[in-house]
């Protein structure tokens, strides 16, 4: 097994309403009184309240073409991956030269060298760290990103992985795209980074530091057929959000069997899950979740509040909820716990945790 020691979120500026967003990017997005009001509504359905953008509202109208906003990409988005990983090492109390692997992974900007390899040097990484930089799994890629850090530290129990999402995604939004896609891109998803600090069984922080769940096993899905659900369709003006309105019904017919799937493997059913850690995907894909694996509205309270408070933060969401779950009352000692989120293909992955049993003194 991998233990999650620590977790910490990074959100760029002030929290902004929704209503001030609303008002600042509504010229930019629906600029006659019809499509404005229709971009209203859209936002005020989305479940968020307020959300932190990686600029203030008023300057995305003076926004550049694609390589203006990829260059913004880059250098505020490192500076906030860079504020996210030194908080998770800090509050894991390991050291930045004790990390073995750094597994970084964005959907809303490109560079090369990646981000994970800029932050080497900023953190005091040493030279030697592997890397593994991804793109393109979206909303799902903090979810899988815990997955595959797991599959690491079982093979090198005695190491330290870094799991770093960025997502600057207002960066995205297209102006002049009267789509419906790209309204409810503009009032769904925020902006922000997240880092988890995980190790392995050999690791001497898992005695010292039994705060976090232990990673007990993982499940990958790709729904055949939905390739044009969910994702980019790239061009010149960088990138356009595709967002097919049947995807709450894609989670609510595939998510059930996987889950009961996982669990089965382990002897539980999803009544024995005490805590569910869900990307904040959206109202409607909540619903779907709580729908397909008959959960109280109990069970989603937090990724609910991580939707109100920063909205959909797309790889970093599931993180961001993960931490606001370890703030909180500590589950029962032992309980299971599922991490689940979704992404472009259509894609889903499942983590099943369990909360630690109090260390003896």
């Amino acid at each position: 097994m991998s233990h999650v020691i620590s977790v910490a979120p990074a959100l760029p500026g002030p929290p902004w309403t929704q209503e001030e967003i609303t008002a600042a990017v509504g010229p930019l997005l629906a600029p006659d009184p019809t499509s404005r009001a229709l971009l209203a509504k859209v936002h005020r359905n989305s479940g968020v309240t307020t959300r932190h953008l990686a600029l203030s509202p008023h300057e995305y109208a003076g926004l550049g073409d694609f390589g203006a906003t990829n260059e913004l990409f880059r250098t505020l988005g490192t500076d906030l991956a860079e504020q996210a990983a030194a908080e998770a090492l800090r509050s894991a109390g390991i050291a930045p030269q004790e990390v073995d692997h750094v597994l970084f992974t964005s959907v809303t900007g490109i560079s090369a060298p990646s981000v994970d390899a800029l932050l080497v040097g900023r953190l005091g990484l040493r030279p030697d760290v592997r890397r593994l930089p991804s793109f393109g799994l979206g909303c799902v890629a903090g979810a899988a990103g815990l997955a595959r850090v797991h599959d690491y530290l079982v093979g090198h129990p005695a190491d330290v992985a870094l799991l770093v999402c960025l997502e600057l995604c207002s960066l995205t939004v297209q102006r002049g795209d009267r789509s419906r896609a790209n309204m409810v891109a503009s009032g769904l998803f925020g902006d922000g980074a997240a880092a988890a600090v995980v190790v392995g069984d050999a690791h001497p922080a898992v005695a010292r530091a039994r705060r976090g769940p232990e990673v007990v096993a993982t499940r990958s899905r790709l729904y055949p057929g939905t390739e044009g659900a969910l994702g980019w369709d790239v061009g010149a003006d960088g990138f356009r959000i595709v967002l097919s309105p049947e995807l709450p019904a894609l989670v609510e017919t595939g998510l059930g069997p996987d889950a009961e799937a996982l669990l089965a493997d382990h002897d539980l059913k999803p009544g024995d899950v005490t805590t569910w850690v869900v990307h904040a995907g959206g109202p409607r894909i909540l619903d779907a979740v709580q729908a397909a694996l008959d959960l109280p509205d109990e069970a989603l309270r937090t990724s609910r509040a991580s939707l109100a408070a920063v909205g959909n933060l797309s790889s970093a969401s599931v993180l961001d909820v993960l931490h606001r779950t370890l703030e909180g009352p500590p589950p029962e000692p032992g309980s299971p716990g599922m991490v689940v989120a979704f992404g472009p293909g259509v894609s889903a992955e499942l983590v099943l945790l369990r909360w630690p049993e109090p260390v003896p003194c």
